[in-house]
């Protein structure tokens, strides 16, 4: 079995890429984040062609994420127990949805950026993420997956330098110490043992040729559950769908899973 994470960065526009990814690479599963459209706005006469279903979540132009899977797509869930909203009024965003694939339990997330330290959107990350571990934690005793754009760098080496992220979100102790919490719990990081090799980064940044300089951040990631860790033989960031003209900003990461 093969599940994938993409930041797709608007899958309207990136739906040929999508299509020719997933058959690239033989993917069974892809959880996708920042769909940027309405559920009735997606095109995927492509995937279903192709033998796949999908479960979205999308309510505007901003955030919106999914489920893409040709091995089974029920139970699904959009949200999770206790998430918060944000906005005023307040309301609830896009920025997860479960579905269960072939007795795997996957949630695409697409964590709030946070924007910056004194910023409200911070503190709304960091309650995000609380309440997630909270609802997450009664998942462990099974197979879960928790997969998306954290939009946390959790170790130094994570980013390309950490002087140009002094002042910035994404590496404070407060987000890193939220990440760790699940790791702490009894979820896994399941790419970083076949992908532990420096500057292996899932994201960067349109600005002054940052791909090309290999000047990124490692923001993506596939938490698992101890018997779904148990099951993985092997992981790749495809650093390549990052390259080319309309390419998101975001590389997916692949994991292989034992039957």
């Amino acid at each position: 079995m093969r599940i994938a994470t993409w930041n797709v960065n608007s899958l309207r526009s990136r739906i040929a890429r999508v299509e020719a990814f997933l058959q690239r690479h033989d993917v069974d599963v892809l959880a996708v984040q920042e769909t940027k459209a309405r559920d009735d706005q997606l095109p995927l006469m492509g995937l279903q062609a192709g033998g796949y279903d999908v479960a979205s979540s999308g309510v505007n132009q901003w955030n919106g994420v999914a489920v893409i899977s040709r091995i089974g797509l029920d139970d699904v869930t959009t949200g999770f127990n206790g998430m918060p909203g944000w906005g005023e009024p307040l309301g609830t965003e896009s920025r997860a949805i479960g579905a269960t694939c072939h007795g795997v339990r996957i949630w695409s997330l697409y964590v709030p950026n946070g924007r910056k330290p004194d910023d409200p959107h911070y503190v709304y990350k960091l309650d995000w993420l609380a309440r997630l571990r909270d609802a997450a934690k009664p998942w462990l005793d099974d197979q879960t997956a928790l997969v998306g754009d954290w939009n946390i760098a959790p170790r130094d080496e994570d980013v390309f330098d950490m002087a140009a992220f002094a002042k910035d979100t994404h590496v404070t102790p407060p987000e890193r110490a939220a990440f760790q919490a699940f790791l702490d719990d009894g979820y896994a990081d399941l790419a970083r043992p076949y992908t532990s090799d420096p500057e292996t980064y899932t994201y960067w940044d349109y600005y002054r040729q940052r791909f090309e300089r290999n000047r990124g951040m490692r923001i993506d990631f596939l938490l698992g559950s101890p018997s779904l860790a148990a099951r993985v033989t092997g992981a790749f960031v495809d650093r390549d769908e990052r390259a080319g003209q309309g390419a998101s900003d975001h590389a997916p990461v692949v994991v292989d899973l034992a039957d």
